[in-house]
């Protein structure tokens, strides 16, 4: 549901996946060597954009959480391009948002059957890197999605929109409702987030410009993408600012929990709500007046986009290097810096469009 840069360090998987792989990954190097390793993997070979696209292959999606809604339609846009580019897919992946010792299992699950490229939305980009990095010596195709690892631990990232742009568009939604005064809380998802933490730091650095000098972040709690979890956070912020004027919940779970609360509460209409949500989810919240507007990509094209991106990989059209270019359906993409594709721009929700949309 698009903007950039904590940067992480690989750590050792021992303690999370089984000693033989791990051995394998990490025995007799220093972390250079890895991080060399991983960065000669990620952009070996030359782009030939006239390359003919391969059939046959197998691209493994793996994103956050399995049966999250949001990732189901992110998913099923991938199984849909490679259906339509004559290749396989299959998903694998933890039913918990916080599993990250699960995702790497599945990373090295992915790995031991040899399939031709993966996608990945990253729990912890540190965790995975390692793992990742061995499947690219393996020869298979990393592809992140939604929440990214660091560049050396894959070949290309396939963004939902801007980082800058989707941090900084929901605190100038927020403020707009609030009129640019009162204090605000951000709900998040967990704290190892890639993408969440990037949002939040272009988030802060929108609120430094003197035109939200009369607006306060007071907390950034975390519901790690829990539904339960989240109300219980949003019931939190309530009690503890119950001079709260605002949440941003940059989190299709959160803004959602966070929405159910609110509008069953004394809360409704008083308290804004905003962050990146689906029109499916916050329909009812919006026609009821507890939100405005919220935003967010369109999860089954950034899917797509994440499939198309692995099979040009695969079939040599592009290698993730900044300036490669691939048609991708009717658009052409263009690689940015640090192998970063951008789907495009947000789109914001609100009475006047959201029944136009269906996911």
């Amino acid at each position: 549901m698009r903007k950039s840069s904590l940067r992480r360090v690989c750590v050792t998987l021992a303690a999370v996946t089984s000693l033989a792989l791990a051995a394998t990954a990490c025995g007799g190097t220093t972390k250079e060597d890895v991080k060399n390793e991983g960065a000669s993997a990620a952009t070996a070979g030359k782009a030939d954009p006239n390359a003919e696209l391969k059939k046959g292959l197998t691209v493994g999606f793996l994103p956050k959480q399995v049966n999250n809604p949001y990732f189901t339609s992110a998913d099923k846009g991938g199984e849909a391009a490679l259906k339509e580019l004559g290749s396989s897919y299959k998903e694998v992946g933890p039913s918990s948002a916080t599993d990250t010792a699960g995702q790497v299992s599945y990373v090295n699950t992915l790995t031991q059957q040899q399939v031709d490229a993966m996608a990945v939305s990253a729990q912890d980009p540190g965790a995975l890197c390692t793992a990742l990095k061995q499947a690219m010596k393996n020869g298979i195709k990393v592809v992140t999605y939604d929440s990214d690892t660091t560049a050396d631990c894959r070949n290309a990232f396939v963004s939902q929109a801007s980082a800058e742009d989707l941090g900084r568009t929901e605190v100038q939604l927020l403020a707009e409702q609030i009129g640019y005064k009162g204090e605000i809380a951000i709900l998040s998802a967990a704290q190892t987030a890639t993408n969440q933490n990037i949002w939040i730091d272009f988030m802060k650095e929108e609120l430094k410009d003197p035109k939200y000098k009369d607006i306060k972040l007071v907390k950034v709690a975390y519901g790690d993408d829990d539904a339960q979890k989240s109300f219980q956070q949003t019931q939190g912020l309530l009690q503890e600012y119950p001079d709260l004027k605002g949440i941003i919940s940059p989190t299709t779970v959160g803004i959602k929990a966070a929405a159910q609360y609110l509008s069953g509460s004394k809360y409704k209409g008083k308290v804004k709500l905003t962050g990146l949500g689906t029109p499916n989810d916050m329909r009812k919240y919006v026609k009821n007046g507890t939100v405005e507007a919220f935003e967010l990509w369109d999860p089954a094209k950034l899917g797509d986009l994440a499939a198309r991106a692995a099979v040009a990989l695969v079939s040599g059209q592009i290698t993730g290097k900044e300036g490669e270019t691939f048609k991708a359906g009717e658009t052409t993409y263009t690689i940015g810096k640090d192998g970063v594709i951008s789907l495009g721009k947000p789109t914001v929700f609100d009475a006047k469009n959201i029944d136009q949309f269906n996911f």
